[in-house]
């Protein structure tokens, strides 16, 4: 809960930062660059929360890593996370001011596994759709799961949206096991 209150404060205050300075698209970038870094790499993700690792090294170290990657702002602000020791959670920091943006431009972001990839036409016709359901700019993410016979499943915050044949298939088999369908 604390871990929570405090990276909507420091969320925020990025939030704060690229808006008075315009350049929330660029900071965004960085952002996304950062926390993608941070969750696949192990030893980093390790680094940021060992206790035993001091703060000058943890900066130099990012500093090495993001250097001509993002922007002065960027680089500032995880400094600034650094010398206040929040390094630790820098990932849920970056991961809610990347939900406040969302949420301030009217945005969601949607990850959508699939059987096999889908054509962009079939791409834009999803994305058309679920804007149409959640009244929201959508931006989906596609993951291709081979686990899945068909079909697709979409997952937006806490709903999923499961129109798989596996679930289709699930869900005519209850109806046959009520007797709600009668053949012939």
């Amino acid at each position: 809960m604390a871990e929570t209150k405090v990276s909507t404060r420091y969320a925020n205050s990025l939030l704060d930062l690229a808006s008075e300075k315009n350049n929330l698209g660029e900071i965004s970038k960085d952002m996304e660059l950062v926390y993608t870094a941070i969750n696949s790499s192990k030893e980093l993700k390790n680094l940021l929360e060992s206790p035993v690792v001091k703060s000058e090294i943890k900066q130099s170290i990012l500093s090495e890593i993001f250097q001509n990657k993002i922007i002065d702002d960027s680089i500032n602000f995880i400094k600034f996370v650094v010398d206040k020791n929040r390094e630790d959670i820098l990932d849920s920091i970056i991961e809610k001011f990347l939900d406040l943006r969302d949420e301030k431009l009217g945005l969601v972001r949607v990850e959508v596994k699939t059987s096999f990839d889908f054509t962009d036409e079939q791409k834009e016709k999803l994305r058309k759709r679920l804007e149409n359901i959640l009244n929201k700019k959508a931006h989906l993410n596609f993951i291709v799961d081979k686990t899945l016979v068909g079909g697709f499943i979409a997952k937006v915050g806490d709903t999923v949206y499961d129109a798989s044949i596996k679930h289709q298939l699930e869900l005519l088999r209850k109806e046959f096991l009520q007797g709600s369908i009668h053949l012939n």
